[in-house]
């Protein structure tokens, strides 16, 4: 099974080192409560006297009560002192536990209930179940209790039962609790493996042993002994569910610590079916039984100690039993757990990613050591299996159908055969077999400078990459084995690296995996409906195979540096090509794409593309079609490797048009690209549009002539027939309105024509605000009669289109705010309260001017944080300072959002001049800051 793996050297670059602690904890063991018989002499003295049951029982609680409280903060403040102490603390609290129930047993039965003289039957002894029979228990864990019996209750021990369960719940203690017999509890743990497990950690905390002792000399022999693959395999099976109910997913960014993959639960269950196999009560006793190492057990013993300390602060920062490792709870865990900023990165960024790094340790650890145990009691050969055995390669064996090392000794004589190892399990479609992944782990010192440099070893992992169309699963378990940090160390750095805001949904190497996968199902043709350009591109053959699959593995390879990661990521990704034996020309390829794979996502999704200039500037920037092609398959392999709901139909929308326009402009020339030739086409196409619907030739004319330029290039052509439909007939003072889903972009288009007026786009996007829509894209223009034509693409909350059932409700808000009956400034106050869970983001806010990226606007840039009244203040404010808004651009990253106008001034001029784009600045700066303070932020 994996062992530690040894710091890696300067080549991998360093992980960040955990704060230091203390060598011994802390913790208490010598409060008055963890004394039996003190506490219970304490409890006699006080109940000296007193005859009233109710007197007696409120007179204990108050005391253990006082007890307990004293106690838990003496735990608390051993924590706060060892903050790493996972382990020491949650047996603190089992043995305060303990001594609480012994207390209460002693009380119930000697103070409300003696019996001098019990018959045979009138025997009770209060086992503790489940984790807290392991001795293992969080501040606000449950307790599980087990009521045994010798057989059915009899009056005295029901009394006894009662009494002590109201003294537990008067202490607000959550209790699990069961009353069974000997034979109950044999006969239900046979039915139900809750019942069973809970039954396999069993602890007697006190009442009568002898009874204790005949369930454990019952159940081994009589149902555990027998039905040994049966546990397995539902352990195995409730395990796998699990994690499909966790995400299936390690390095999900809000991780739950019991139930996730990789968390307790995964080492409580391999320590379950130890016990149940091997009558274990500790892990130690595994390296003894020759399924752990001494290393191994060290690796186990870390990542518990880890977990719990987790768990056991965010226990106590939530005051109560909470699981889930939130954005918010991350921030107060870390620092609890003394991590600090250092680096460039951010203390909890860093705390995270011990976080995964432990919890991918317990997945090496539970999988080796449960697969092992699968492949021992539960593994049947099929028959095609036993009639055809199929052929591997040297030095490989096919064991319990799965690929097996003959001879490691031999075998890792060439590390080679490392990477020829998951080549093979790529290559017959044969899962690697645990020892195998074991010995792996135990030989990646062998993986050297020598190795790295190895044109074979380049062959191998690059055969890896591009011959059998699914590299995924190769990746992903030589990342969790530690092989690929190993053979590529710029790649060590970034392992299990958690980038700390809402918009990533997995670590930075989890993400560089899925965009991988990505890629083959896009390349194996499996994604032509969805992905049409993308799946086009690689089935033509027209890019590098080579080239595209570096590029997108290695495109975040930078990240975690102080310096942008898409510079310095360049470099490493030049020097990793190089190692691996590129040709020139394909080396700075991806190079180039790797330093630009931002590009086309920023282009696409923060600029108006119908700009001549910026798709102008982008075709000079890309240079060739084969330039774009990469970059527009990377692009996309980028955006739906950051998580399953990122990419929609808007951002194909975006690309689809980016890369379409772009390629006419390489081919034909960027002469070709401007705004009168895009103008005539769009005017001919509504007259084809119009006249198809009836119009006559004056009508026609007189539509055509009352917009600008800018109006005909910036739309698309479905948009100009609905203006000539709302601007036809309307009247002086009328406000006409068209929504619409929009499916093809996955948003609903809100159209509005109404007679021009200062402040127009603002009070619009007040009231799309007030509705609850999220704007996505908005253009606005300007008749020659002087009707404003305002368009908006939306969506709600899901970033959805208005469901047709919601689109009346959109319409209401409308209509009342531009009706003045409500006022979008006071009503969006309380809607951009930030969420609680967010509020641990950082996003500094940046205003950028921009006179080159336009030739007839200054683009005004604005990245902060995104709340739903944030484009209303600063249309506003650009309302107040005379500002004209012809077209937004808003892009969402999670929470933050980078909002682009491309503005001119009254006279219609770009804003020229400095002293007056700096005093805009100060007025929108103004707006968010106060913005911000009325959400919490």
């Amino acid at each position: 099974m994996p062992q530690p793996r040894p710091p890696t050297g300067a080549q991998g670059g360093e992980t960040p080192a955990a704060p230091p602690i203390q060598s011994a904890p802390a913790l208490p063991g010598a409060h008055p409560l963890f004394d039996p018989d003190h506490a219970i002499a304490v409890l006699d003295a006080a109940l000296a006297g007193l005859a009233d049951p109710r007197d007696i029982r409120a007179r204990s609680v108050a005391i253990l009560s006082t007890l307990r409280a004293e106690a838990m903060e003496d735990i608390i403040a051993g924590l706060a002192s060892h903050p790493r102490k996972g382990r020491e603390t949650v047996r603190a609290i089992a043995d305060l536990t303990d001594a609480t129930i012994r207390a209460i047993h002693h009380v119930a039965t000697t103070h409300l209930h003696p019996n001098l003289s019990p018959t045979e039957g009138e025997r009770i002894a209060v086992i503790a179940t489940g984790g807290y029979g392991r001795g293992e228990m969080a501040p606000h864990s449950d307790i599980d209790l087990l009521f045994l019996l010798p057989w059915k209750p009899s009056g005295w021990i029901e009394s006894v039962v009662e009494s002590m369960l109201y003294m537990l719940w008067d202490l607000r203690l959550k209790i699990g609790h069961a009353t069974r017999s000997l034979n109950d509890c044999l006969r239900l743990a046979e039915q139900d493996f809750t019942i069973r497990t809970s039954l396999l950690e069993h602890r007697l905390i006190c009442g009568d042993a002898v009874l204790a002792q005949s369930l454990r000399d019952r159940l081994w022999p009589e149902l555990f002994a027998r039905t040994i693959p049966e546990f397995i395999e539902a352990k195995l099976t409730e395990r796998a569910e699990r994690h499909r109910r966790q995400g299936g997913r390690r390095y999900v960014l809000e991780p739950n610590v019991k139930e996730g993959k990789g968390g307790l639960r995964d080492l409580q269950t391999l320590y379950w079916i130890a016990k149940y196999i091997h009558q274990v009560d500790r892990a130690i006793e595994l390296v003894d039984l020759g399924h752990f190492t001494r290393a191994e057990h060290t690796t186990f013993w870390a990542a518990e100690d880890f977990l719990w300390a987790v768990r056991c602060h965010m226990h106590l920062v939530a005051g109560r039993a909470v699981e889930k490792l939130s954005f918010d709870m991350q921030l107060e865990v870390a620092e609890r757990m003394g991590y600090h900023d250092t680096g460039g990165r951010r203390g909890v960024e860093i705390f995270m990613q011990s976080y995964f790094r432990h919890a991918t340790r317990v997945g090496e650890l539970t999988r080796v050591f449960l697969t092992g145990l699968e492949q021992r009691h539960l593994y049947r050969a099929s028959f095609l299996e036993r009639l055809r055995r199929p052929r591997v390669a040297a030095g490989l064996r096919v064991e319990t159908g799965r690929l097996a090392i003959a001879d490691p000794d031999r075998y890792f004589a060439d590390p080679l055969n490392i990477l020829r190892l998951f080549h093979e399990a790529l290559r017959t479609g044969i899962l690697i077999h645990p020892e195998a992944m074991r010995q792996v782990t135990h030989n990646l010192r062998r993986i050297d400078d020598t190795m790295r440099n190895s044109p074979e070893a380049a062959r191998i992992f690059l055969g890896l990459l591009l011959d059998h169309g699914n590299p995924e699963r190769a990746l992903r378990r030589m990342n969790e084995l530690g092989v690929l940090g190993a053979y590529i160390p710029e790649f060590e750095r970034i392992v299990a690296m958690m980038q700390f805001n809402v918009y990533h949904h997995y670590t930075v190497d989890e993400h560089l995996i899925q965009c991988v996968a990505a890629l083959s199902q896009i390349e194996r043709g499996e994604l032509v409906e969805n992905l049409p350009i993308v799946s086009g591109i690689m089935a033509e053959g027209r890019i590098d195979r080579t080239v595209i699959y570096l590029a997108t593995l290695l495109h975040d390879i930078g990240k975690g540096r102080p310096e942008d990661h898409s510079i310095i990521g360049a470099r490493i990704a030049r020097r990793v090509c190089q190692r691996l034996g590129l040709e020139t020309a394909r080396v700075e390829l991806v190079e180039w794409l790797v330093r630009n794979h931002l590009l086309m996502s920023d282009v696409a999704q923060k600029r108006d593309i119908s700009d001549p200039r910026t798709l102008g500037d982008f075709a000079k920037a890309v240079r060739s079609r084969q330039r774009l092609d990469l970059l527009t398959v990377l692009t996309v392999c980028d955006i739906r490797g950051v998580g399953p709901t990122t990419w929609n139909n808007w951002k194909a929308e975006l690309l689809r048009n980016l890369h379409r326009l772009t390629a006419e402009a390489l081919e034909n020339g960027l002469e070709e690209v401007n705004r009168e030739q895009q103008a005539d086409e769009a005017r001919h196409g509504l007259c084809l549009l119009l006249t198809a619907q009836g119009w006559d030739t004056p009508e026609i004319d007189a539509e055509t002539a009352r917009h600008d330029d800018g109006y005909w290039q910036g739309l698309p052509g479905d948009t100009h027939q609905v203006f000539a439909r709302l601007l036809r007939g309307i009247g002086a003072g009328e406000i006409r309105m068209d929504l619409d889903p929009d499916l093809r972009r996955d948003a609903t288009r809100a159209a509005f024509v109404v007679a021009d007026q200062p402040g127009l786009f603002s009070r619009l996007a007040g009231a799309l605000a007030l509705a609850g829509a999220n704007v996505v894209d908005a253009r606005t223009y300007t008749t020659r009669d002087g009707y404003a034509t305002a368009v908006f693409w939306v969506q709600d909350a899901e970033g959805r289109p208005y469901s047709a059932e919601r689109m009346p409700q959109l319409r209401r808000m409308i209509d009342r705010t531009l009706a003045g009956r409500a006022v979008a400034q006071a009503a969006l106050a309380d809607r951009d309260r930030v969420k609680k869970r967010d509020r641990g983001f950082r996003f500094p806010t940046h205003v950028t001017f921009d006179n080159e990226g336009s030739d007839s606007h200054t683009i005004i840039e604005v990245d902060s944080r995104d709340r739903p009244g944030l484009l209303y203040d600063l249309t506003r404010t650009l309302a107040e300072e005379q500002v004209q808004i012809v077209s937004a651009v808003i892009a969402t990253f999670g929470a933050q959002v980078v909002d682009a106008f491309y503005v001119k001034d009254a006279d219609g001029a770009k804003l020229l001049s400095p002293a007056r784009r700096e005093a805009l600045e100060r007025r929108l700066r103004e707006a968010i800051r106060e913005g911000s303070e009325r959400a919490g932020a």
